[in-house]
């Protein structure tokens, strides 16, 4: 089963940044997409950003203009840099890949909170 290794979630005020990172292992074969979705509480798990292999970007409406999605050269391992972070992002931060194969596995979560 493939793992994947999220980091960079904390605490931060409203209007700091983080950043946050995903890591597939590099054997992984056929990586289509990889992105970012995230769960509020009491909220349904919805998407962020995503990238594609070609490097096309795709951004809720809601972090659009805020939020850069970015992958490493090697391709397996996708970035989330936050900025003007609102009280409304304070989510769980789920990283997700696919492949040709078939394969759509899931990160633990990284918890994010925006709090003053």
């Amino acid at each position: 089963q493939v793992q994947l290794e999220e980091s960079g979630g904390g605490l931060v005020q409203p209007g700091g940044s983080l950043r946050l990172s995903c890591a597939a292992p590099r054997s992984i074969a056929g990586l289509v997409t990889m992105g970012w979705y995230r769960q509020a509480p009491g909220k349904e798990r919805e998407l962020v950003a995503t990238i594609s292999r070609g490097d096309t970007t795709n951004y809720a409406d809601s972090v659009k203009g805020r939020f850069t999605i970015s992958r490493d050269n090697a391709k397996t391992a996708v970035h989330l840099q936050m900025n003007s972070l609102k009280s409304e992002d304070t989510a769980v931060y789920y990283c997700n890949v696919k492949t040709i194969y078939g394969m759509d596995p899931w990160g633990k979560g990284t918890l994010v909170t925006v709090s003053s």
